[in-house]
């Protein structure tokens, strides 16, 4: 008895070491994982920044990741908003309206959805559900051209709904986040106390489930800012009007001017870099500003059980 307590004590303790041995192998693995990612993600940004402070020669001529011995930042963004009549300008406004929309839309919708599919019982839940799980196997692109084809009927083409409905109502992921956040965050006796209270369905909506909410509805907002947004092919398919033009497109449209006039219009090179960088400032901002309300939402709506 007192052998096998003496070997099991003596193999426990090599294990230790060797355990620890291990540790920081692995340690040094995933920090190389992660440094290897974070330049994945950080030096593209980083050559825009660098570039946007470049001349047309100086793009060419110097090395990509460090600056010319000149900084142009300031002119070329002057450059930018001034360039085509301030056409850029328009484009980031609306980009703005179009993005800001269609994820106050579209963030609603998908709340009220999850929040209907968690908390409600009815015939065809769990079938409607299936539906919308679908949804997210079946490519944005692949809808675009029906898409096109309703609204070109309906004589919506060639105005900001058609970019702004079919942006609030193409985010399936939304309204699933949302059914397996309120299904986890909303106890259902909370509902069943503002039922007793007298409070109606979209009042306990609103005014008692809505902190519980907030850090789910902070994230499909942002999803949604960041898809409409970044958003191409949509309103290349539905826009005509340059004026509408959001900032994807009419950034486009000077690279491709750049490029089929073979650089006879290098001038537009240094609006398109510095549009760029200049579009992802807004996307910086939202996160900034929604980030809070991870935090705060979880702290404010936490319910003793």
């Amino acid at each position: 008895m007192s052998t096998t307590t003496a070997q099991r004590e003596t193999t426990g303790a090599s294990a230790a070491p060797a355990r620890r041995r291990n540790r920081p192998k692995r340690s040094t693995i995933l920090t190389i994982g992660m440094v290897a990612a974070a330049a994945y993600f950080l030096l593209p940004l980083l050559w825009l920044v660098v570039a946007s402070t470049k001349t047309t020669g100086d793009l060419f001529s110097t090395f990509g990741l460090w600056f010319a011995g000149e900084n142009n930042l300031f002119t070329n963004i002057a450059n930018t908003f001034k360039a085509d009549d301030g056409a850029f300008g328009g484009w980031l406004g609306n980009s703005l309206l179009y993005a800001v929309a269609s994820a106050l839309g579209g963030t609603f919708l998908a709340a009220l959805g999850g929040y209907g599919f968690a908390k409600y019982r009815f015939r065809g839940n769990q079938a409607m559900f299936m539906l919308v799980l679908g949804a997210m196997a079946v490519p944005s692109t692949a809808l675009a051209i029906p898409t096109y084809l309703l609204f070109s009927q309906a004589g919506l083409t060639d105005t900001p709904w058609a970019i702004i409905l079919p942006s609030m109502a193409s985010h399936p992921f939304g309204l699933y986040f949302m059914r397996i956040y309120a299904d986890s965050a909303v106890p259902d006796s909370l509902i069943e106390s503002g039922r007793i209270d007298g409070a109606g369905d979209f009042r306990i909506f609103f005014q008692v489930t809505g902190r519980l909410l907030t850090p789910a509805l902070a994230t499909v907002m942002l999803f949604m800012l960041v898809q409409t947004w970044n958003n191409y092919f949509l309103p290349l398919i539905m826009l005509n009007d340059p004026d509408l033009y959001p900032v994807t497109v009419g950034l486009a449209n000077w690279q491709g001017q750049a490029s089929s006039s073979g650089g006879a219009s290098g001038d537009y090179i240094p609006l398109v870099v510095t549009g760029s960088l200049v579009s992802i400032l807004p996307l910086i901002i939202a996160f900034l500003f929604l980030q809070r309300y991870w935090t705060t939402g979880l702290v404010s709506g936490s319910v003793k059980q």
